[in-house]
């Protein structure tokens, strides 16, 4: 019997990426397995983007959407909002896959045969990425070594369409990219980067915002999302001997405390509060949870 090769759709929200966005296009382009249809979303750009977005027209499974320049960045929210235009013009709706991707990235063109390898290995298997890695002296290395095992970065997220449905709408804020993963553990999926299968990331996370100010989202984002405070000061306290020594302790610390202080809203979602802070309990007191190896 012929093998049938899954079907998915990649969303990219992208703006001002016209130093690493051909990459990516080629990156895609050369896919053992393409795409059935790949959404960029040009996001307001002002630099060269938009023609280099004009020329990939050339392959008919890319569709390009461009929303108006807000004049500035948003961090967190911005790129949801950007990813549900992208949504809205989905045309292949017999996918398997959706795939949130970032415009700088570039990959192995056996990129999303090995992932899809790993779901289909995997039946509870419900979000899952490639290890995100930043070019450093000629090697490869590990944008982040402090990440929990069920964490998959936000530059590079697949979601079998079973888990995404019932995942519902993703939440259009800083912490988006924890949220969706603990609501499917919650739901008794699994989550996990493909630590095996690599991509480069050219613009390393939190470049766009300075160092300060994207630990401070950090922080925010472990806000909205309902870390328990315990947990969020030894997540910082740990983070001070690290590097970029003290700013990043103090930088979580500084988000969470004034999402308080402002009394910005938290996620409405109670049980997923209640689910996070136990098994954030549970891991300070050295029990089984989900940061433990599953």
């Amino acid at each position: 019997m012929m093998k049938v090769s899954p079907r998915y759709i990649i969303i990219s929200p992208v703006r001002n990426e016209a130093a690493h966005l051909p990459g990516t296009i080629q990156s895609i382009a050369s896919q053992t397995i393409l795409p059935g249809q790949w959404i960029i979303v040009d996001d307001g750009s002002t630099d060269n983007t938009p023609a280099i977005l004009a020329a990939a027209k050339e392959h008919p499974w890319i569709t390009i959407v461009t929303r108006a320049d807000r004049g500035a960045r948003k961090p967190g929210g911005g790129v949801i909002e950007a990813f549900y235009d992208g949504f809205a013009k989905i045309t292949d709706f017999n996918w398997d896959y959706i795939v949130k991707l970032d415009g700088d990235v570039s990959f192995e063109r056996d990129y999303f045969e090995r992932c899809f390898a790993a779901f289909t290995a995997d039946p509870a298997l419900g979000i899952a990425g490639g290890l995100v890695c930043n070019l450093k002296n000629g090697e490869l290395v590990a944008e982040s070594t402090v990440d929990p095992e069920f964490h998959v970065r936000g530059a590079t997220k697949i979601y079998r369409r079973a888990c995404w449905d019932q995942l519902g709408e993703l939440i259009r804020a800083p912490g988006w990219d924890t949220l969706d993963e603990l609501k499917a553990n919650m739901l008794n999926w699994k989550t996990r980067t493909l630590r095996d299968i690599q991509l480069i990331h050219h613009r390393p996370a939190g470049s766009k915002d300075g160092t300060w100010t994207n630990w401070v989202k950090n922080g925010r984002a472990n806000y909205v999302v309902g870390y328990h405070p315990a947990f969020m000061f030894l997540k910082a306290l740990s983070r001070i001997p690290r590097r970029p020594y003290c700013v990043a302790g103090l930088g979580l610390l500084v988000g969470f405390i004034t999402g308080y202080v402002k009394r910005i809203p938290q996620i409405s979602d109670k049980a997923l509060i209640h689910f996070l802070r136990r098994e954030q309990l549970k891991r300070l007191f050295f029990q089984p949870s989900l940061w433990s190896a599953r």
